[in-house]
């Protein structure tokens, strides 16, 4: 194995999955796993999700790696799907979310045997059924009877930060679930919550939260952990591999975008841009060496980088090198460096990097 890992601790996620159950109550968890557990490979360690009797994804490929990693519940697939994924969705037994007349129309021309979720158009304006259109949809859903309408959801587009907006389009989704409800008297799911919207609405008809990553123990806001007890479960860390010192004038790494000022002593480490390591980091970008801060010197490379140990003791070859630690360096803070969000940061590390469970 390389020096360079993911470590993920499953003390933390089970006990994110207990606080979120908490706070949210009688209603159930349908745990979003997409882009590998978002970036974790929680979704690759089957005794993990056993305990849920349904899990959520975004395409069919992840679904069908699910099945043939031997999970065998219910997995909901929260995009509309294309047409070119039926063969699989009916093969796998893939609960799937639609809303494009099309795909429906397709379903019905094959006689296929699927199990749907209706997703509702209610402001997010990505996909969905506009609720004029919505007994429409469903009544050509009754065309197959093979076709077997168990959820309705939407998606909450603001719910982080505008509540009338959110509550906008939580009493859209309500006058949805009414006209979905004349149709199919005992619908299975109802969910409109992922992680921003379980933790400040209601929108009392829902019985299905979709938390995403919350789970894995990250802030989809400013705030959420004084609600929420939840802690992260991903360090990303490496070890030093070399070690020089650089003179006055000299440069370092490519283009020479970095010449020394003062003699220094310089840690290379294993992991690059191609590990998901972000080039944006040069210059602003550090790590943490024995519990202190070092920052990265010169253009990051493909497969390494270098940083500045000079005032770090006890240094060698072979030190731990944190690139987030959830302590001195959070995942929110390269994000923001990296003008993104925590989310792309976790899910853009790469699959050269293997995940360890601890």
């Amino acid at each position: 194995m390389r020096p360079t890992i993911m470590e993920v601790n499953i003390k933390n996620f089970n006990e994110n999955i207990n606080y979120i159950q908490e706070y949210v109550g009688h209603k159930k968890l349908i745990p979003v796993i997409k882009a590998n557990g978002y970036g974790t490979y929680i979704n690759k360690n089957l005794e993990l999700i056993n305990k849920f009797d349904i899990v959520s994804v975004a395409i069919v490929q992840e679904a069908v790696e699910l099945r043939k990693l031997g999970f065998k519940k219910e997995i909901l697939v929260l995009n509309q799907p294309y047409v070119d994924d039926i063969e699989e969705i009916e093969e796998y037994n893939i609960t799937v979310g639609i809303s494009d007349i099309s795909f429906l129309e397709e379903l019905i021309k094959r006689k296929s045997n699927v199990n749907v979720h209706l997703e509702i158009e209610t402001g997010m304006n990505r996909t969905g059924i506009n609720i004029n259109h919505l007994e429409e949809f469903i009544d050509k859903t009754k065309e197959n009877k093979n076709i077997v309408v168990e959820g309705v959801y939407t998606h909450l587009s603001s719910a982080d930060f505008d509540e009338e907006y959110t509550n906008m389009q939580l009493d859209k989704f309500k006058q949805a679930v009414e006209i979905v409800k004349k149709y199919f008297e005992n619908i299975k799911y109802i969910h409109s919550s992922a992680s921003n919207g379980l933790l400040k609405f209601d929108d009392g008809v829902s019985n299905y939260v979709r938390p995403g990553i919350i789970m894995y123990g990250y802030e989809s806001y400013d705030g959420i952990k004084e609600i929420i007890n939840i802690k992260p479960i991903a360090t990303l860390k490496t070890k030093i591999t070399f070690i020089k010192e650089i003179n006055k004038g000299e440069a370092i790494s490519y283009s020479q975008k970095f010449i020394f000022k003062d003699k220094m002593k310089i840690a290379t480490i294993p992991i690059g841009y191609a590990d998901g390591f972000r080039r944006e980091l040069f210059e602003k970008g550090e790590v943490v060496i024995n519990n202190q801060k070092a920052k990265i010197v010169g253009t990051i490379c493909m497969d390494s980088c270098m940083v500045d140990v000079t005032n770090i003791e006890n240094v060698t070859v072979g030190t731990d090198v944190y690139i987030w630690d959830n302590k001195i360096i959070t995942l929110e803070e390269i994000a923001k460096k990296c003008n993104t969000i925590n989310y792309e940061i976790l899910c853009t590390i790469s699959n050269r990097v293997p995940r360890v469970l601890v």
